[in-house]
């Protein structure tokens, strides 16, 4: 015997299969995009969350006043660790580190092998602010001795077999074309988690980096730094007024901050991954506008679902009505309605969250490899619960309407056969089609937006070309030999020209602020070796390029056109900045992304940087990569040659908006195809509703057109209304979206042409079959039914 909700589930299936199939596959659908989205937003909200003291755990950041408003910057100067230790009692640990991207892998050599690696400098306390658990050493002691070096698992097992056979083993490391240091192995961590935002092999002490580069007598406290500064507060240390006393620390120790209001602050650890964005000191954004905005997706995608369950059920009410009235006059209350008919829409969720359950197995692969994330159903108590919570969100939004109407019925006027008709109750039912169809045409102006400025950034003249450039990290000999190896480089056959710059070309820049009579302007700087201008097709628009014969260029600069402009040099070549002369100045071009405006930028020689791009002949990269990477392995026997293309490297910069255009296609399809299914719902019920009078306006004569457009102008003109209200709405939320963009497309009026035709289409098509196949329908048979 099959309890009560499922058997009244068991008849309506049987007395409306068809609603029943659209209405389990709309929700199935909805509910399907729903757990996909949940799965994704989880792991991009577990990033940095694992560490123990996660809650306590901050980083501090810098405001500071330039000419061109407030900067927010992760670096600080590395004098600030142990003031922070010293004079704020709040503080239970605190360390200071390199970022990631400070330095380019270096090359390790150990037990007979030479691989490279990623390193990172950090205090002692680095493993007890974070946890990486280490396999061997102890957190607290590890990073002591300035000559000691911390491995992960995975490198500690290819030098030496396993991690506790590497400890106290040797060793030897190099960075470019620096001498080759030795350090003993201290301790082996067991790797960095994936959902880490940070990822490196190594850990080196950071006294180590500071005798290296004399900074007990160099740095000064109104030094630039681009070192990352960490803390963990005692338990029960209030937050907001560690703030406070942080907040004026650096006026207290500088000069020249106390001049330009410089203001330091604390964010916690965990929210740096999601809220990387400031906008004149304020934090606006990040990662996390992307995870809003899946979220409303999902929330959008079910609720469309919902709508159709809503529309369908009260488009049956003609045949519940009399159960309505049967069970009221048995002395059945509004409440014990309204309660059986939620239940029932309720049930009807849960069974189409098994549904998406199979759908969400058989598609996760492929939303996997869309998103870049292993995801995968783990069926533990948060995505249980989600599932649950999903379903009888979206099982109570699509009953709560058909209940309350159809508990509203008067027994006695339902009884003598008397549906009652009103008019709030039809508006209402418009209403939910006019809203689901505002929702899909937002999509797909959303859609078309979205592509149009990622086709936009393909365009964009970026001054410089970057087709067929090769880019690699050098390493042992080829980066101590830096100049030989280019020179060889560029002889070999299909390379056209080969240079190096600090880091990699794209991506953003060191930034300091530097003055010229009496203008101060913050400037990014990027190191260079000769030819780079050559090699990148970058057009100069006075003065020269570095070259070897002229010695003093070592002291020289190249700036860009946007830096001339800002400091308002008349005559740029040959005046002096900040003790550099400007030997040349290069037409602007863009070395961040399409986000950002083009920034005062100069260029710096320095002949030993290892970032080499090589630009290749088109049609013959296949030749010269295999020569260059013959040449590499005879610098550096035992090395492989792990190169990239610039133009996927410039493609990578836009991966989260490739990404999110992607899924908006295939979530568009998705909301489409669920309000079609709701519109053909409608139509398959007003048809057969009306099955009667079509008949009759046959027998008088109607033609099968005029039918079709009895059935189907009033649905149109809803989807006419959907329409133009949605136009506008997508205007004005994607301009939001196209402002994080510093050089966006223009707006074009066949995008909301080509949204509003698609959805007026779909809907045609939908509704004009069926009502074709009652226009066909035979009038005889229709009448002699009735």
């Amino acid at each position: 015997m099959l309890p009560y909700p499922l058997l009244l589930l068991y008849r309506n299936f049987k007395r409306f299969k068809s609603t029943f199939f659209i209405n389990l596959i709309g929700l199935s659908t909805g509910l399907a995009c729903a757990l996909l989205i949940y799965l994704w937003i989880s792991d991009e909200r577990s990033f940095d969350r694992y560490h123990a003291l996660d809650g306590r755990l901050y980083q501090v950041l810098e405001n500071r006043r330039t000419a061109a408003g407030i900067e927010t910057q992760t670096g600080t100067v590395p004098l600030l660790a142990e003031a922070l230790r010293r004079e704020m009692p709040e503080i239970e640990l605190v360390a200071t580190t390199t970022p990631v991207p400070f330095f380019p892998p270096f090359t390790l050599a150990a037990g007979g092998r030479q691989l490279t690696a990623v390193p990172k400098y950090a205090d002692p306390a680095f493993f007890q602010l974070f946890s990486y658990p280490l396999l061997v050493g102890t957190p607290a002691t590890v990073l002591r001795d300035k000559h000691a070096i911390v491995l992960s698992e995975a490198l500690a097992t290819k030098f030496f077999g396993s991690p506790q056979r590497s400890l106290g083993k040797a060793v030897k490391w190099q960075l470019a074309a620096d001498s080759t240091q030795t350090s003993l192995v201290a301790g082996v961590f067991a790797g960095v988690p994936r959902n880490s935002s940070e990822q490196f092999d190594f850990v080196l002490p950071f006294a180590s980096f500071r005798d290296r580069m004399q900074m007990s007598e160099t740095i000064k406290w109104d030094d630039d730094g681009p070192y990352n500064t960490y803390l963990a507060l005692k338990e029960g240390a209030d937050p907001a007024q560690f703030q406070a006393k942080l907040a004026g620390l650096l006026r207290t120790k500088s000069a020249q901050a106390q001049a330009q209001a410089r203001t330091l602050f604390v964010r916690p650890f965990a929210a740096g991954y999601l809220h990387g964005t400031y906008e004149n000191g304020v934090a606006t954004g990040g990662r996390i506008a992307y995870v809003r905005l899946f979220a409303l997706i999902a929330g959008l995608i079910l609720l469309i679902a919902s709508i159709n369950f809503m529309n369908l059920f009260t488009a049956k009410a003609s045949r519940r009505v009399k159960e309505v009235g049967i069970r009221k006059a048995l002395g059945a209350s509004r409440a014990a309605l309204i309660g059986q008919y939620l239940t029932e829409s309720v049930v009807m969720a849960l069974l189409a969250l098994v549904v998406a359950v199979g759908l969400v197995q058989l598609v996760l692969p492929q939303f996997s490899a869309l998103t870049g994330k292993p995801l995968a159903l783990h069926w533990e108590w948060p995505l249980v619960a989600a599932g649950l919570a999903l379903a009888l969100g979206t099982g109570l939004l699509a009953g709560s309407y058909p209940a309350f109407y159809l508990s509203g019925f008067q027994p006695a006027a339902v009884l003598k056969g008397k549906l009652p008709t009103r008019a709030g109750d039809v508006w209402t039912r418009q209403g939910l089609v006019v809203l689901q169809f505002t929702l899909s045409v937002l999509f797909i102006v959303a859609v078309v937006v979205v592509n149009a400025q990622l086709a936009f950034v393909q365009r964009q003249p970026l001054g410089y070309d970057k087709a067929h450039v090769l880019r690699f990290e050098t390493a042992g000999k080829a980066a101590r030999q830096q100049a030989a190896f280019l020179s060889e480089v560029k002889k070999l056959p299909g390379v056209v020209q080969a240079s190096s710059v600090l880091g990699g070309f794209l991506g953003g820049r060191h930034i300091a602020e530097m003055s010229w009579r009496g203008k101060r302007l913050p400037v990014a700087t990027m190191l260079v070796n000769y030819d780079l201008l050559e090699t990148m097709g970058m057009h100069l628009v006075a003065g020269r390029s570095f070259a070897p014969q002229f010695r003093a260029d070592s002291a020289g600069i190249i700036v860009n056109q946007t830096l001339v402009a800002g400091l308002g040099m008349p005559d740029p070549v040959g005046q002096q900045l900040d003790g550099s002369r400007i030997v040349g100045v290069v037409r602007d071009f863009h070395y961040e992304s399409l986000h950002e405006k083009i920034k005062p930028l100069l260029l710096r020689l320095d002949p030993q940087i290892n970032t080499v791009l090589v630009k290749l002949q088109p049609n013959a990269e296949q030749g010269a990569i295999a020569r260059l990477q013959q040449l590499y392995a005879a610098y550096n026997p035992g090395f492989t040659l792990d190169y990239t293309f610039l133009d996927a490297d410039y493609q990578a910069q836009y991966a989260a908006e490739r990404r999110v255009a992607v899924l908006a296609r295939y979530f568009a399809g998705l909301a489409i195809l669920i309000s079609a299914l709701g519109l053909l719902g409608l139509a398959a019920f007003t048809a057969e509703r009306r099955r009667k009078e079509i008949g009759i306006r046959k027998a008088l004569g109607a033609s099968e057109l005029g039918i079709v457009w009895l059935l189907t102008s009033s649905l149109t003109g809803l989807v006419v209304v959907a329409i133009a209200l949605a136009l506008p709405l997508s205007y004005l939320l994607l301009q939001r979206w196209l402002e994080g963009f510093a050089y966006r497309v223009a707006w074009q009026w066949w995008y909301f042409a080509a949204a509003g035709t698609g959805a007026l289409l779909i809907a045609w098509l939908t509704v004009g079959v069926q009502a074709w196949r009652a226009a066909r329908r035979n009038p005889v048979l229709s009448l002699r039914a009735e």
